[in-house]
């Protein structure tokens, strides 16, 4: 089973993301600050991480720049969630560490084929 990290502290996007993921028969674990994220990433090691940019912590870049660093968690797929929508963001989530890029609001008729694309 394809297992995926999501660190996402909005719980309204969290349920959404959540309840698709498990309806596709992903196995989901979650995290709702980028530091909790950046831990679960490095100690469960899971097959894709979907990255919210703001969190209330460290943000999804540090997070990611972090989990990029670390020897264990380093070539797992990040995929940037974000309402971050401007010209330009997905070159910089790209530039950052990330894989993919999705905006949010996420459509569920599409998110498990980008998320499949990274897989």
């Amino acid at each position: 089973m394809t297992t995926v990290l999501v660190i996402e502290d909005n719980p309204n996007n969290l349920y959404l993301i959540r309840f698709i993921l498990k309806k596709h028969g992903f196995e989901v674990t979650e995290a709702d600050t980028g530091k909790k994220g950046v831990e679960k990433a490095i100690e469960e090691k899971p097959d894709i991480i979907l990255m919210d940019i703001q969190l209330p912590d460290i943000d999804g870049f540090e997070a990611t720049g972090r989990i990029r660093q670390s020897e264990e968690a380093a070539d797992i797929p990040i995929i940037a969630l974000t309402s971050y929508a401007m010209t330009g963001d997905r070159e910089k989530a790209l530039s950052l560490g990330c894989t993919g890029y999705i905006e949010k609001p996420i459509d569920p008729d599409k998110i498990i084929a980008q998320i499949k694309e990274y897989l």
